[in-house]
């Protein structure tokens, strides 16, 4: 009996567990906001294994001796109150959204490609060319806007001013205009 009730009781100070729970969550936030990147909404087997080995060596971090139930109870406590109050705070305060939440980034404009964004990005012209047909587009030409949002997922707008072969009313046979009375 005494020794579930061991399990119980704290082998590290509760505020000790709560101080060395924020510091290392904000800082593996920041470092996977600055460090791991965006990979267009998916991790690569290598971002997993960064965050599986981030999280090992994270783990005397944080709790530093711990033993019982009890402090893990606390520091599991501690790291979703770290969660949920950095959630409510880049809701509420626009420089907190800029400190912990990438921005979306444009790779294409008016038919162009943004070379520089998609450097930034570390997104070579295949995989980009690979997003837009995933979206049914084969030309970069008939995209208005194409951008990296900020939870990672790929955006199109297409430019509605060009005519596209799928469009009925804009499509020819050799030269002629297939209207309504022919």
């Amino acid at each position: 009996m005494n020794e579930l009730l061991s399990l119980l009781e704290f082998s590290v100070s509760p505020l000790e567990l709560i101080v060395r729970g924020s510091v290392v969550y904000v800082g593996i936030v920041l470092l996977f906001r600055f460090v791991l990147r965006r990979d267009l909404g998916q991790l690569g087997v290598a971002d997993v294994l960064f965050i599986v080995l981030i999280a090992d060596a994270a783990q005397n971090g944080m709790a530093g001796e711990y033993r019982t139930l009890a402090d893990a109870c606390v520091l599991l406590g501690t790291l979703a109150a770290c969660n949920l109050a950095l959630d409510w705070a880049v809701y509420r305060f626009a420089w907190m959204q800029r400190v912990f939440e990438p921005p979306s980034v444009e790779l294409i404009r008016d038919g162009r490609i943004l070379r520089r964004n998609l450097k930034r990005e570390w997104m070579t012209v295949d995989e980009l060319m690979g997003k837009l047909r995933q979206e049914g587009i084969a030309d970069v030409a008939d995209v208005k806007v194409a951008t990296l949002e900020r939870d990672g997922k790929f955006s199109v707008l297409k430019d509605a001013g060009r005519s596209h072969p799928t469009d009925p009313e804009k499509c020819n046979a050799g030269g002629k205009h297939l209207g309504a009375h022919d």
